[in-house]
């Protein structure tokens, strides 16, 4: 079948939508519409906010296991996690995003063939990145002992992440998995595999902690084993399930063609990713530099777990964004990747309010649970209105960076968090808390002004988007990235 016939349905369907908008002026939707909209947003993000918290929570039972071993084990459990996500995670969380676009186009266009070609682009791309990943984390001791971190928690940093690599490689082909589920609004497989992994996951822990005796290594091996299973459950359910016979028709040799066209997304919307997160772990680091460092490092790590934590909720809205909006793109509708936009903007600013209002009330019983000294706790509720507001910001450009993954704008965004956060945010933190001397405050403080010009940006970006225009841009991707697969399939 020709190009010009596999499409023409999608260029009607953008025809009809132009059409509707003019009809419709400034987007008056009705009301069943949005009803409708705000339904197929929640059952998608309500279990992939439960996956984002379950698979977050891998790491953080490990290091509850940890912490029973002593000071020493978990403050060097901690710094390698820490270094483990800023220097492998992130990166491959990132590089994986890209599917939200390809695949998300793909699917909305019903090239359902494509979605497994672009995943193996993916699961190549990744798996080949995570050999200098590897490198890095071999030598986790020697990097951390280079930038001044104590040489005896830096040795056992780095035996924990030494025997994390293995981990590197599952959770390269998670992220490509996810994607491929998500992107089809397959979600509820994706939260009973990672509900399962979980599980074996505290069972493991135990295990190899306390009854191999293997110490915090054990808690690395057990990260090790529990990504591997959710790897393999859901590899099975997408080779086995009919809701993916379509999508999944095996290994394919025309994964291998054009695999440029993945990475020239791939690598901004790693950046994108990496830009962000990295400036938060900024933030501990420099705290460390402010008068009376041991409570400076303690509340503002407290901060960046609770934050981190209420973060994923955001994970789950902006997946769902992206989705919708990448769907809704690429099957040549504007006007509902518009209407998508509209409704999950809503929904961010309710459960932004929700959380915030939240934080404020367990002000005073938060540091509590994180430490017994008064003088941590007192200070941890100080910053729990600044963590408040930056609870509202980060969550609100969390699902419109969803939305700018659905529309393919990595790149664009790249830049914007580049200067939101370095020139905006890391400055104004430094300025806060060593000029003007307001401490760990201030290094929030910094943050929020980075959230703040993070929103002002992409808020603007919507309201002056064409949508048709998009629209034809995504046919247009998916169109080129089909008609290139048939092309070199006849010259082989």
């Amino acid at each position: 079948m020709g190009g010009g016939q596999k499409y023409s349905s999608i260029e009607s369907v953008l025809d009809q939508e132009q059409e509707q908008e003019q009809e419709q002026g400034n987007y008056c939707f009705r009301a069943e519409e949005v009803f409708e909209e705000a339904k197929k947003q929640v059952g998608l993000a309500g279990p992939l906010i439960a996956v984002s918290l379950l698979q977050y929570c891998v790491q953080v039972i490990s290091l509850m296991f940890v912490g029973h071993l002593g000071r020493l084990p978990l403050s060097s459990a901690s710094l390698a996690t820490s270094f483990a996500s800023v220097s492998g995670f992130s990166v491959l969380l990132g590089m994986g995003s890209a599917l939200e676009t390809l695949c998300g186009q793909a699917y909305g266009a019903k090239q359902y063939h494509m979605l497994g070609i672009h995943t193996q682009r993916a699961m190549l791309t990744l798996l080949a990145t995570t050999v200098p990943l590897s490198l890095l984390w071999f030598y986790t001791t020697t990097i951390l002992t280079a930038f001044g971190q104590n040489p005896e928690i830096s040795t056992q940093a780095g035996n924990f992440n030494r025997w994390m690599i293995p981990s590197l490689f599952a959770y390269a082909l998670l992220q490509c998995l996810n994607r491929f589920l998500q992107t089809q609004n397959i979600v509820i497989p994706m939260m009973i595999s990672s509900g399962v992994t979980i599980l074996f996951h505290i069972l493991l822990c135990w295990v190899f902690v306390f009854g191999i005796g293997l110490g915090s290594r054990g808690a690395a091996l057990a990260n090790v084993v529990s990504n591997w299973v959710n790897v393999v459950l859901l590899a099975v359910y997408v080779k086995f399930s009919p809701a993916c016979a379509k999508t999944w028709t095996g290994f394919s040799g025309e994964a291998l063609h054009d695999v440029i066209s993945f990475v020239r997304l791939a690598i901004p919307s790693a950046v994108m990713i990496c830009f962000e997160y990295w400036s938060f772990e900024m933030v501990v680091l420099l705290s460390g530099l402010l008068p009376n460092p041991q409570l400076e490092t303690s509340v503002l790590s407290v901060s960046l777990n609770t934050c981190w934590m209420v973060y994923m909720i955001s994970v789950g809205l902006g997946g769902a964004i992206s989705t919708r909006v990448s769907n809704e793109l690429g099957a040549g509708r504007p006007l509902g990747a518009r209407l998508a936009v509209c409704v999950v903007v809503v929904v961010a600013i309710a459960e932004g309010a929700i959380v915030g209002t939240v934080t404020i009330l367990v002000r005073h019983v938060w540091g509590k649970l994180y430490s017994n000294e008064a003088e941590v706790s007192r200070y941890v509720a100080k910053m729990m209105p600044l963590l408040a507001l930056s609870d509202f910001l980060d969550g609100f450009q969390c699902v419109l960076s969803g939305a700018a993954r659905g529309c393919g704008w990595q790149n664009m965004c790249a830049f914007i968090n580049l200067g939101a956060y370095y020139v905006v945010a890391i400055p104004s933190a430094v300025l806060f808390a060593f000029v003007l001397h307001v401490g760990g405050m201030g290094l929030w403080m910094g943050i929020i002004c980075g959230l703040s010009v993070h929103v002002v940006a992409l808020v603007t970006i919507n309201l002056c988007t064409d949508w048709e225009l998009e629209a034809r841009k995504a046919v247009n991707r998916v169109q080129e990235t089909d008609m290139a697969i048939d092309f070199l399939s006849s010259q082989t």
